[in-house]
């Protein structure tokens, strides 16, 4: 398994816990605040530190993305995360840590797109945010969609050496 995989299992798993503690916070309080915040600070500060390991492995790992091979031009796979009425199309990149996770969704992109024929491509991170950065509406990276619920804002990939 690749270390990006791991950080970022790691990251939702710490997170649904945190999800849980906030929810039971609820339960007898009106807000979230300093006191939930300082019982919870080892666990919140372990997030953020392993969220910006995330950001560095994304930028430098090699992920796995997407394309019709159908089209006139190779089209990397876009989901579309804006909601119809808005006039906006924003959307993300589908990207996986390994080939087993992008079989996965392509058997699930097949059934929604029955006509296309998808191939796998090879890019870092940082070349799948320049690709991608002129257009308005890239919001960023999906990590092994449709099967995690993680996207990474395409600002917030980087790699502090550089």
């Amino acid at each position: 398994m690749s270390e990006l995989k791991e950080l970022i299992e790691r990251f939702i798993e710490l997170d649904d816990d945190l999800d849980k503690k906030i929810e039971k916070y609820l339960e007898t309080k009106d807000d979230i605040d300093e006191e939930f915040d300082k019982e919870n600070e080892e666990q919140i500060n372990e997030m953020n530190e392993i969220y910006h390991e995330i950001e560095h492995a994304i930028f430098n790992e090699e992920l796995i993305i997407v394309s019709n091979a159908n089209s006139e031009e190779k089209e990397v796979v876009a989901l579309i995360i804006s909601d119809e009425e808005d006039d906006v199309e924003e959307f993300v990149i589908p990207v996986f840590t390994d080939e087993e996770e992008a079989e996965i969704a392509i058997e699930e992109f097949k059934e929604q797109f029955e006509d296309n024929e998808f191939v796998l491509d090879k890019k870092t991170g940082e070349e799948i945010i320049a690709d991608h950065s002129e257009d308005e509406d890239f919001i960023g990276l999906a990590i092994n969609a449709p099967q995690w619920d993680f996207v990474i804002a395409s600002e917030d990939v980087h790699d502090c050496s550089e």
